[in-house]
């Protein structure tokens, strides 16, 4: 029954797994749930999932964990990555305008 609510295709998610008829990634509900301590009935309302896709999610996730955990190590390393070489929004803003302003 797992397989109802879990599917892997190429071109989609960039081809991770994920809950069938959403875009929700299995390591994302991984992450929400064992890192950040979210529920299951607060990622179900916030996402519009029921209890057996998140569970069926949770299952898929135990069962492939070590391949799973690499990915959220290698996106959370890409991550930081990107926060150390390119400047936040707030940073862009105050460096463009800091040629303008002036104390009187």
């Amino acid at each position: 029954m797992l397989d109802a609510h879990i599917e892997v295709n190429p071109g989609f998610v960039g081809g991770e797994p994920h809950i069938a008829g959403h875009r929700i990634k299995v390591r994302d509900i991984a992450v929400w749930h064992e890192q950040l301590g979210m529920s299951a009935d607060q990622i179900g309302a916030e996402y519009d999932l029921d209890l057996a896709e998140f569970y069926s999610a949770l299952a898929y996730y135990f069962d492939h964990r070590e391949d799973l955990d690499r990915a959220i190590a290698a996106g959370r390393d890409y991550a930081g990555t990107l926060r150390t070489h390119l400047p936040s929004v707030l940073e862009r803003k105050l460096n463009a305008g800091s040629h303008t302003w002036s104390a009187s």
